[in-house]
Parts: structure tokens; C-alpha cells; sequence
């Protein structure tokens, strides 16, 4: 059994998976499986802490202290612990960053999951989380870039905070209308078209970049995401907990 754990800059995922998996359709089965708030985890909330495993994969991007509050977690029952890198080739993916290992590795983790699950297919990897990263991967295999903007709540956020008049509406992300007759819903639909228009325009400058007529399909994912999906009118998938399935896919 292995540990697998994604700390995000709002959350720490985790789940205990298998050694192996016979085939894609087994990502994201997993027989134990949660997550906790940084908060959370920080006042002593640590749902592995009891929990035995052969070995344990980390992917890290919220920083050097967190970094070093998941390591004193970890004992002689979690086995040999791995922080997951982005490198230049790992898991029937090739990474074309400037510097391979620059590469964030929740979007390493993400592109590799994404690719294990639709093999065959042109992808745009959109994961919305508190930053939306947009990311193109190839048929073949090949990570070729992408874009990094704020999220939908950060977004929103720097609206309120820095707009004289302008109410917070980070708790009621729920609706939009294309012309809002009120300042809430305004914020919303503009944030909300703002972070749909950057994934279908990534979208449709990927498949000009193929010279295909057939748009990549996106897989997208994240917390925010739910609330993107319904202004999308490009073809999507959504897929939950992508980067840990990527960290499922790299480690076997």
C-alpha cells in the first residue's frame, strides 16, 4: 500500500491506494481517502498519522514550512517518503518546460493523470483551485505549456478588497448572468466569464496550434471548478482529485 498526498495551498488531499493498477480505470479507487484545511492540519488534525503504508509520494506546492510540518508527521509505518518533482520525462509523459524541474508538480501531476485517462487525445488541463492553470498536452504525450491566472475566489476577492463599494461575494459563487443588473452578480458573471474565456480560448489556440478541426478536449478539475463548467461551450471532462491520481499514475 502506498500514501499519496497533494498539499495545495488551501487543502491537504490524501489516500491510500494500492501498489499496482491493472488499467486507468482503477484511478481514483481508492480504499481510504479524505482531506483537511491547512488550518486543520496545523492544529493536530492528521488523518494518516495511524495509518500504515510501504512507502509515501508527496506532491508539496504550498512551501518550505508546510514542508516541513508534513515531515514530522510521517514515521517508521509510512515507509520511504518521495516529494514528487516535475522532470523531463516520468510516467508516458515528456515535459517541454524551459526547465523541466520549474515545472509546479501539481501540474506535472495533473497533465500525467489527464493523459493516463484519455491517452489518445489532444488535452487542455485547466485545474481551478485558488490559482486556474490552463495547460496543453498532445495525443502523444507531450506537455507543451500553458498559463497560470488567479482563481475565481482570488479574482473576486481583489475586487472587493481593492474597489472602493464593491461587496465580497467569495460565499455566493453559486449563480451568473451575462448582464447582471446588480453589483453582485456583476462581479460574479465577469469573474466567471473571465476564468470560462481563458480556458476556451486555450482551448481553441491549442487546436490552431494542431491545425486540427477537432477542439482538444478539457479536463478540468479543482474546487472552483464546479462553478466554471456551466459557462463552458467547449467539450470537458471533469475529473476530481486529478493531482492525486496523478501521483497514483507516477508511482507505479
Amino acid at each position: 500500500m502506498r500514501l499519496l498526498i497533494d498539499a495545495g495551498n488551501t487543502r491537504i488531499k490524501w489516500a491510500i491506494v494500492d501498489e499496482q493498477i491493472a488499467s486507468s480505470v482503477e484511478l481514483g479507487q481508492w480504499p481510504q481517502f479524505g482531506s483537511v484545511s491547512h488550518a486543520e492540519f496545523s492544529s493536530g488534525n492528521v488523518p494518516w498519522q495511524g495509518l500504515s503504508s510501504e512507502r509515501v509520494l508527496v506532491s508539496n506546492v504550498a512551501g518550505l514550512a508546510l514542508r516541513e510540518q508534513l515531515e514530522k508527521t510521517f514515521n517508521p509505518r509510512h515507509g520511504q517518503v518521495s516529494w514528487f518533482q516535475s522532470q523531463a520525462q516520468h510516467a508516458g509523459l515528456s515535459n517541454r518546460y524551459r526547465e523541466p524541474s520549474k515545472l509546479g508538480s501539481d501540474r506535472f501531476a495533473s497533465a500525467i493523470a489527464a493523459h493516463t485517462l484519455f491517452p489518445n487525445r489532444h488535452l487542455i488541463v485547466a485545474t481551478c483551485g485558488t490559482a486556474t492553470t490552463i495547460d496543453a498536452v498532445t495525443a502523444q504525450g507531450e506537455f507543451i505549456g500553458g498559463q497560470i491566472a488567479p482563481g475565481l475566489q482570488l479574482m473576486a476577492q481583489s475586487l472587493a478588497q481593492n474597489t472602493a463599494q464593491l461587496p465580497s461575494v467569495l460565499e455566493r459563487m453559486n449563480f451568473a448572468v451575462s448582464f447582471a443588473d446588480h453589483t453582485e452578480a456583476a462581479i460574479i458573471s465577469g469573474c466567471l466569464a473571465a476564468q470560462a474565456g481563458a480556458i476556451e480560448r486555450a482551448v481553441r489556440e491549442f487546436a490552431k496550434q494542431l491545425d486540427s478541426a477537432i477542439l482538444p478536449l478539457c479536463v478540468i478539475s479543482g474546487g472552483a471548478a464546479k462553478y466554471i463548467t456551466p459557462s463552458l461551450v467547449v467539450p470537458y471532462q471533469f475529473i476530481d482529485n486529478l493531482v492525486l491520481m496523478g501521483l497514483q499514475a507516477a508511482s507505479c
